[in-house]
């Protein structure tokens, strides 16, 4: 009896330890269904189906956006087109039209050439009839000579009982000779108002750029008249300033009288509307 009692210690399940009488610690527990769901990737929603109507619809607004940028940038070149125009002129030198930028005004170009002849620079003043202004150049001429430069004034009286505001053009002849012809300070660069029966004096500063002496067409030149002519002040449609006068005798004095020119916009629409 001692004997099976200590086979049953030895054999007893009290020996084989807790995790054999547990069979179901040693597998792994299958995952449940909700928990195998979410761990899969979410599926693409599908894109709703675009009807003609709807591609239609896209292409009109995008057909809307380019036609209006098309006519926001046509408005904008329009209205600076003058400006534009003038700045190249004066850029450039064309026409005429002295030059007034300043990256010719460096300190060594402003240097006079003592080995060069003298140019004799002549003064010129017109005004428009139906400006009652007396204007008046204080000098006939100076001599200077290339990189030199040159302080001048003209003299303008507001002859009636009321305050008006003049502009003035301006232009060099011969031509070829506009683009040496630069301007540091100069009453034409804005509009002048003059009170009733004001006078006042207007300072011009200039110098000829030793460049002219490179220029084979320039070499024989002797000779340079500057012009300058004041119109009455008006404001056009787009509120900007311009000389009071037919558009003719306007390209006259900025000496572009030998060229066809475009009507100004203005004139174009007048013409559109009376046709319609």
């Amino acid at each position: 009896m001692s004997f099976l009692r200590s086979s049953r210690t030895i054999l007893g399940p009290a020996r084989l330890g807790p995790r054999c009488n547990r069979p179901s610690q040693l597998t792994s527990r299958p995952l449940s269904w909700p928990r195998m769901a979410s761990m899969e990737a979410p599926k693409p929603k599908p894109r709703p189906r675009r009807t003609a109507s709807d591609v239609y619809k896209e292409r009109n607004r995008n057909l809307l956006m380019y036609s209006s940028a098309v006519i926001i940038a046509a408005l904008g070149i329009t209205y600076a087109a003058v400006p534009l125009y003038r700045v190249f002129c004066a850029a450039t030198g064309f026409a005429g039209t002295p030059k007034t930028g300043t990256g010719r005004f460096e300190a060594e170009r402003l240097v006079p050439v003592e080995s060069a002849h003298r140019i004799k620079v002549h003064f010129n003043a017109d005004r428009a009839e139906a400006l009652p202004w007396t204007f008046t150049p204080q000098q006939r001429f100076v001599t200077v000579l290339p990189g030199e430069t040159s302080l001048a004034f003209y003299t303008a009286k507001n002859n009636s009982k009321q305050d008006i505001i003049g502009i003035a053009t301006y232009n060099v002849t011969p031509d070829r000779v506009a683009p040496y012809f630069s301007k540091v300070e100069c009453f034409c660069f804005e509009e002048q108002k003059l009170l009733a029966g004001e006078e006042v004096d207007m300072p011009l500063l200039f110098f000829i750029d030793k460049d002219i002496l490179d220029d084979p067409a320039c070499r024989n030149i002797d000779d340079i008249v500057l012009s300058y002519t004041f119109f009455r002040a008006r404001r056009n449609q787009k509120g900007q300033l311009e000389p009071d006068a037919a558009e003719d005798e306007v390209q006259n004095s900025l000496g572009f009288g030998g060229y066809e020119h475009a009507p100004k916009a203005e004139v174009r629409n007048e013409k559109e509307k009376s046709v319609k």
